[in-house]
């Protein structure tokens, strides 16, 4: 269980430490598992550059944003790794300051409504009859969950977590755009695309 900024950081840092790419030159998805990591190295990094600037709000969101990221790849078979991927059962409540209090319930709000019109606006990009439709319906189940456990959080007055949730929901929904499975049918400026 993560129970602190530093144990989600280590715990993304070891995931992605021995994170590669599974597929050959010749596959057409090798980039988009190229991009998948990159994203969720970017993350990391920008966590790490968020915590060093005293803003743990940003730094947590960045982290398990990231992690759906690689989440995602690994599900998709796009990328491996040896170490586990994102706990199913986060508990976040008490990692950000209490001066930084009104910075994440803001944050938490932004998310919420953000996750909610993000999954609006895609939808499925192959046939029904393609191999790859199935992994659409998996993802949308995963960002699902993730956003329900989010709500039951928020509800629950816990916006670390809640937050944490949404971002790790948002990374599978972004991941899910960059692979091809889905196809952006609002608004642009909700994805990473």
């Amino acid at each position: 269980m993560i129970s602190s900024l530093g144990d989600l950081c280590r715990s993304f840092t070891d995931s992605l430490e021995d994170a590669i790419v599974v597929l050959n030159t010749k596959s057409p998805f090798l980039e988009v598992g190229d991009q998948i990591l990159e994203m969720a190295f970017a993350y990391l990094e920008d966590g790490v550059v968020f915590y060093k600037k005293d803003d743990p709000v940003n730094a947590m969101a960045a982290w398990c944003y990231g992690y759906g990221w690689l989440d995602a790849g690994i599900h998709l078979g796009l990328i491996t790794t040896s170490s586990s991927s994102f706990p199913d059962m986060i508990d976040l409540r008490g990692t950000i300051p209490t001066d930084c209090i009104e910075k994440l319930e803001e944050k938490t709000i932004r998310y919420r409504m953000m996750l909610s019109d993000a999954f609006l606006a895609v939808d499925d990009a192959p046939d029904a009859s393609s191999p790859l439709y199935p992994h659409c319906g998996l993802i949308r189940e995963v960002v699902a969950k993730w956003k329900g456990s989010a709500e039951a959080f928020y509800i629950q007055s816990d916006a670390a977590s809640a937050l944490g949730s949404y971002s790790y929901a948002y990374g599978w929904l972004d991941a899910g755009v960059r692979s091809g499975l889905f196809r952006i049918t609002g608004d642009r400026h909700l994805f990473t695309a």
